[in-house]
């Protein structure tokens, strides 16, 4: 049994009990006999290495109230509700996380390694670490949107312009915004919908985060919350691509 799967089990026997008064020892011992692991000290101890990045990471807290504030009565804080609510895929829960990702689209290799480390960052509260990582799928998402694009102008007798052939991601963007608004009469009302109101919305959020975590002008350029929001806007980045992708293949005149 994996760690992931540990820290799986962990967060379901919490979530089942988030509005309980909560106590260590029960929500170990609950834990264990839900992941049939009692008795094997090896797997007991990462149970408690899990629980204690919990707290470490910010999802939990010691006391329950002013009477009972400390150990063994601990709550879920503000950041830990947020994420239980999508617990499934947040990216508190990277097996989850990936799963979900991986329902919305078949990604490549190269994408997948860099969410890969990204959620070990993010668990890690490497959030500059994060943000650049998350970028960096994006970024990859989108130089494969790119060739795609690239391959149909080129078949069709079209010269793709220099810009989309530019190293720099930003310039990239513009240029594959540029040619798509001048088709989006031609794509179907549900991805021209979708193209109109998310492509550029989900693409510059990443992008800035990463641009920020790249540019050591403060101390703190990213936080927990806006590398939490790319984590979450990157399968819907990613499905979108995959949509004008197809589009492209097809229909792209």
């Amino acid at each position: 049994m994996y760690s992931a799967d540990i820290r799986q089990g962990l967060l379901t026997v919490i979530n089942r009990r988030a509005n309980l008064t909560l106590q260590l020892r029960s929500i170990l011992d609950e834990a264990a006999v839900e992941l049939k692991i009692n008795g094997n000290t090896e797997m007991e101890q990462t149970l408690l290495t899990v629980l204690h990045d919990l707290f470490r990471n910010g999802y939990l807290a010691w006391g329950h109230n002013i009477a009972n504030a400390q150990p063994p009565f601990f709550h879920i804080t503000k950041q830990g509700r947020i994420a239980l609510q999508t617990l499934s895929r947040d990216p508190m829960n990277p097996d989850g996380y990936k799963a979900y990702l991986l329902t919305q689209v078949s990604l490549s290799a190269i994408p997948m390694s860099y969410i890969t480390e990204a959620l070990d960052t993010y668990n890690a509260n490497c959030h500059k670490a994060t943000a650049v990582m998350v970028g960096c799928a994006a970024e990859s998402v989108t130089l494969e949107l790119r060739e795609t694009l690239v391959k149909r102008m080129t078949s069709l007798g079209h010269n793709p312009p220099a810009k989309l052939k530019n190293w720099k991601i930003g310039e990239v963007l513009s240029s594959i915004k540029n040619i798509l608004d001048n088709q989006t009469s031609n794509m179907p009302q549900p991805l021209r919908e979708k193209y109109n109101a998310f492509w550029t919305a989900f693409t510059e959020q990443i992008r800035i985060n990463r641009n920020d975590a790249g540019h050591p002008i403060s101390v703190d350029p990213v936080t927990q919350e806006s590398v939490h929001a790319s984590l979450l806007i990157l399968p819907d980045q990613a499905r979108l691509a995959a949509d004008l992708k197809d589009w492209i293949n097809t229909s792209y005149t």
